[in-house]
């Protein structure tokens, strides 16, 4: 139940809430939420994850400067990934450089994020700027945002499931040095297992 509320399937959760008799831990809707606002970062409409995030809970955005910086240094990507080079550095110019200017860290990634128009016509830029336009940069982006909201609801950041996989890894390495015994192996993403004798 943990997964499925944290990774926003609430229709998996609602079901399982109800074959298991288990009463939900948190409002099935605040995943409806969380989902609406991912789905909005996700294709790159900034502006109206911002304001579902306020609509849902101000203090979000006003208690974390960082996850605040990085969704306003997305809304400058998504400028510059559809051309608009005016808005992108007028935006730069008033929105980020000030916090730049109080958070060196700030000022580096904008420093990065502005290179994106330096290397616009070239075929081949520098990965760390070419990252930036992938669209792993808006899953980044939301996931920390995500993780906000569900600190913000009182929820755990990650699901219990990942850490009971780290942990049975740990035990594992732990025994491995004192005795053979089956393994349990993941594929990556920690995906399906299987056991395995070794």
């Amino acid at each position: 139940m943990d997964y499925l509320v944290i990774e926003g399937y609430k229709t998996a959760a609602e079901e399982f809430s109800k074959e298991a008799n288990l009463d939900p831990m948190v409002d099935l809707d605040s995943i409806e939420s969380r989902m609406s606002i991912r789905e909005a970062i996700q294709r790159g409409d900034v502006e109206e994850a911002i304001e579902k995030v306020n609509d849902l809970n101000p203090e979000i955005l006003d208690t974390n400067p960082q996850l605040y910086f990085h969704l306003q240094q997305q809304r400058l990507i998504e400028h510059i990934r559809h051309g608009r080079v005016n808005e992108a550095l007028h935006f730069a110019q008033s929105e980020l450089a000030p916090r730049g200017e109080e958070n060196p860290e700030f000022l580096h990634e904008l420093e990065r994020t502005m290179a994106l128009l330096a290397f616009d016509s070239t075929p081949d830029p520098p990965a760390a700027i070419a990252a930036l336009l992938h669209p792993s940069q808006r899953m980044r982006t939301a996931g920390e945002l995500n993780s906000a909201i569900l600190e913000s609801l009182s929820q755990g950041k990650e699901t219990k499931l990942v850490g009971l996989v780290r942990l049975l890894c740990w035990g594992e390495a732990l025994l491995e040095e004192k005795a053979d015994f089956p393994r349990v192996d993941f594929l990556p993403g920690l995906g399906t297992g299987k056991a395995k004798a070794e």
